[in-house]
């Protein structure tokens, strides 16, 4: 318990509080994990219908991501300023809203008016519950931030097989409403249970070093190593939003999608099996390296799962022919990619302080919406070249010159810049 200077005295809040509001963020993340990861089902169906074109259908994606990632830094001032609760109920209907829109849009201006709200609500509560994940949890920051991003990475695993039989079944006009409509609504309801902690609610010890002071924004974007740290967020994260948006179309260029294949005696096409595994891994990927990062330090868990995810890019390059090996090496790809959302995170707030936490890490988040603008060039390169090979080269390159920058350049940085400025 601690005693403020006239004002009353904070109880520690108990773990099921903790975990309470930690268990809240992650059902909203569930719920705005189809949003990007569930995309991919809708772009050959909306070709098919209106034959505008893959490069231009998938111009909503990227829409969606540079308004979910660009726009936090405002939203995290807000969040911070009023809380999670009003921010993330009014988002919940931003992205009902969103689906609803894409569920009638005639014509490409009104897919990418879908795609733009649907960034914003998705924008919002993404930048909350993570944001509230670390200001709640300061002494296991990697595990918090990685379970809360999981529900954002894994959330559409269990929804990946209905969507694509409601698509097959009664068009993807009413997969677009009707989950629509249904995430909106839990997100609204969930919203109501969000709180950030007053001080003196949550504990302070750890096994990582962290800053004694809390960076200002305006701080944040003069810092180098935030921009070590931005350029390394949008070299790996490409990677990772490239095979988002571009796996069904990969195989179905590979000729794998619609192949069967059986693992552990389950039985599927390919591409659904992909989606399934890669909807999974890509969740339990986020607090196991987060917790891994809690143990052993962000940059030398970020040194091992970039080089990984080079690795596995590289071999799916080689090996996407197989529809065996295309689920499994598809799967290593997102398990490699999506700590990305754990670690990142962890780190700025260990660096940059907790009370702006929401607003700092918005502004690095911003970095997926610049690795966003770079999937459209992977479908144009592929149109200009006739394969896949020299995306796949290029995002394996990518991800080995990150790892190496984690150790060589981020952490001495980090380092030097904590020594200066006291860290415990």
């Amino acid at each position: 318990m601690t005693q403020v200077a006239g004002a009353p005295a904070i109880a520690r809040a108990s773990e099921a509080s903790r975990w309470g509001q930690l268990i809240a963020g992650i059902i909203c993340m569930v719920m705005i994990a189809n949003l990007q990861y569930g995309w991919t089902l809708f772009v050959a169906p909306i070709d098919q219908k209106y034959q505008w074109g893959r490069a231009a259908i998938q111009v909503a994606f990227t829409i969606f991501v540079l308004t979910e990632t660009w726009l936090v830094p405002i939203e995290g001032y807000l969040i911070d300023k009023f809380g999670p609760k009003m921010m993330v109920c009014g988002s919940g209907v931003l992205v009902a809203v969103a689906w609803y829109i894409n569920s009638i849009a005639s014509s490409l201006f009104m897919l990418y008016v879908g795609a733009a709200i649907g960034g914003i609500g998705a924008g919002v509560i993404y930048g909350a519950s993570v944001g509230n994940a670390l200001k709640w949890f300061p002494d296991r920051r990697g595990l918090a931030a990685g379970l809360t991003a999981a529900g954002f990475g894994a959330g559409s695993a269990i929804t990946v097989i209905p969507i694509a039989n409601m698509i097959a079944t009664s068009g993807y006009e009413a997969a677009f409403l009707w989950f629509g409509l249904g995430q909106g609504l839990v997100v609204v309801l969930v919203s109501l249970f969000l709180r950030a902690p007053q001080a003196g609610e949550v504990p302070a010890a750890t096994a990582v070093q962290q800053s004694r002071r809390d960076y200002t924004p305006k701080e944040v974007v003069k810092a180098p190593v935030f921009w070590v740290m931005y350029v390394m967020f949008v070299i790996v994260g490409a990677g990772g939003l490239m095979a988002t948006a571009q796996l069904a179309p990969i195989a179905n260029d590979f000729k794998v999608a619609g192949v069967p294949v059986s693992i552990l005696g389950i039985t599927l096409p390919a591409l659904t099996f992909a989606l399934s595994i890669d909807r999974v891994l890509n969740g339990i990927c986020r607090p196991f390296f987060g917790w891994v990062s809690d143990n052993i330090g962000r940059e030398n868990t970020m040194f091992i799962a970039f080089l990984l995810e080079g690795i596995g890019i590289y071999a799916l390059f080689y090996l996407a022919e197989n529809p065996l090996y295309f689920v499994i090496l598809s799967g290593l790809v997102f398990f490699a990619w999506g700590e990305i959302y754990s670690l990142f995170p962890a780190t700025a707030t260990d660096i940059f302080g907790r009370k702006f936490a929401t607003t700092n890490y918005g502004l690095l988040y911003t970095a997926k919406g610049t690795a966003a603008l770079l999937v459209p060039f992977s479908s144009l390169l592929t149109q200009a070249t006739g394969n896949w090979h020299a995306v796949f080269i290029v995002a394996a390159i990518l991800n080995i010159v990150a790892a190496v920058m984690a150790l060589a350049v981020l952490k001495p940085m980090r380092m030097r810049l904590m020594a200066r400025d006291g860290g415990r």
